[in-house]
């Protein structure tokens, strides 16, 4: 069973708020790319638009919107996400 943690901000008062997501609803949740819209039902906020801004995966790697797919791939990067310089 796949379980997610949805972070949703709320840009009037500033806070975020972390929902767990499982079952039927966290099933709808994949296959999503980041800036689809999902229906905030799934997080039991109906008659929200949700938009998917990014995440992580299991190890705390980011996700990328200029990858596609779920693999993880080697990457030569110079800045972006997921780049610390040190």
């Amino acid at each position: 069973m796949v379980e997610f943690k949805v972070v949703v901000n709320d840009t009037k008062s500033g806070k975020s708020y972390q929902v767990p997501v499982s079952g039927h609803h966290a099933n709808s949740l994949i296959g999503k790319k980041i800036g689809d819209e999902v229906d905030g039902i799934f997080i039991s906020l109906p008659g929200y638009k949700l938009q998917i801004t990014g995440g992580t995966d299991k190890d705390g790697f980011a996700m990328r919107k200029d990858l596609p797919g779920m693999v993880r791939r080697r990457l030569l990067l110079s800045d972006g996400i997921g780049f610390h310089e040190i």
